[in-house]
């Protein structure tokens, strides 16, 4: 992939994470305000936990949607490679965006699908146009000299 690509690609993918983050908040809270007035529970569990674990479940996805996008934003000021930490929540945030993909393709059909599939290749192409740095030769910054 050519490194010209790399820049725009992390800042759009940035951009539709930040976007997708207030959008998980905002689904989650009409799901929470859906099981308060409905007084809903789950095998006798108390209503007014399933509406703070929906809450919870909210927040906890958009502040891990927008570390994404904080990493990916770096990434791509920066035109560098996400550290491992950086990596690890791109990754995680792949596999989710393809399970909820797998999942919403049955219950939402194919627009939500195509949504999810999209954020997941966007993530994706960030982690590949930022893989291993190729070109590292035996001068390379990190590694010692050889011994004469």
């Amino acid at each position: 992939m050519a490194e010209v690509a790399r820049r725009p690609i992390a800042l759009v993918t940035a951009a539709v994470l930040f976007l997708e983050a207030p959008g998980i908040v905002a689904i989650n809270a009409v799901m929470a305000g859906f099981v308060e007035a409905q007084s809903m529970s789950l095998d006798g569990m108390d209503p007014d936990a399933m509406v703070a674990g929906t809450w919870g479940l909210g927040i906890g996805s958009g502040v891990a949607l927008v570390l994404c996008a904080l990493v990916a934003l770096v990434a791509g000021i920066r035109d560098r490679r996400p550290g491992r930490l950086g990596r690890g929540l791109l990754i995680g945030c792949a596999i989710v965006h393809g399970l909820l993909g797998a999942v919403a393709v049955g219950l939402l059909g194919w627009p939500a699908f195509a949504f999810l599939v999209t954020v997941l290749g966007l993530v994706v192409l960030t982690l590949v146009a930022y893989g291993e740095e190729r070109g590292k030769g035996a001068d390379a910054p990190g590694e010692a000299p050889a011994a004469a």
